[in-house]
């Protein structure tokens, strides 16, 4: 018997609208798109005969379970999520949706937009505004010097810009 484990908690139910566009594509493909091709290849797969050694028919049966756990969860989130399009009036303070400019010390500039936790994406800089350090950042003002609690120790940041759309664009 395994040990307890608590619900994970869930997490903010904010997202933006480009978010909020690529899980409804995601949700749109794999029921529309790519369900139906499983469900076929999974029904050529069971004519074959024994299904009890049929291994692309055992391989089919799992994607199919993967996909509608999928389908399911997404479309439960979807249902459950706030869309945050506005501005806010203070667009030099650090919000939902804002994409950040941060120097450290040595003078080293990073960026990230503060995002729903459904669209976290660390290589793009998207960070959630569950994290630690969204938190920290959360209702800043552009100019002002933050300190990051992080498992590595402390950083000082100073918030070089604050801005309400990509930069560069």
């Amino acid at each position: 018997m395994g040990r307890y484990r608590p619900p994970a908690k869930k997490g903010s139910p904010y997202i933006t609208p480009e978010g909020k566009a690529v899980l409804d594509k995601e949700l749109d493909f794999l029921w529309n798109k790519r369900r139906p091709e499983v469900v076929k290849a999974l029904s050529t797969a069971a004519a074959e005969g024994d299904r009890s050694e049929n291994a692309e028919y055992i391989y089919r049966k799992k994607e199919l379970g993967e996909i509608d756990r999928r389908v399911r969860f997404l479309s439960k989130r979807v249902d459950e999520l706030k869309v945050v399009s506005e501005t806010p009036a203070k667009t030099e303070q650090i919000f939902f949706g804002a994409w950040i400019e941060l120097e450290d010390d040595e003078g080293i500039l990073l960026q990230y937009r503060i995002v729903g936790p459904d669209e976290f994406d660390a290589d793009r800089g998207f960070i959630s505004m569950d994290s630690p350090v969204a938190k920290s950042l959360m209702k800043k003002l552009q100019g002002d010097d933050v300190v990051i609690k992080t498992p590595g120790g402390v950083i000082n940041y100073y918030i070089n810009r604050v801005q309400y759309r990509a930069f560069g664009v």
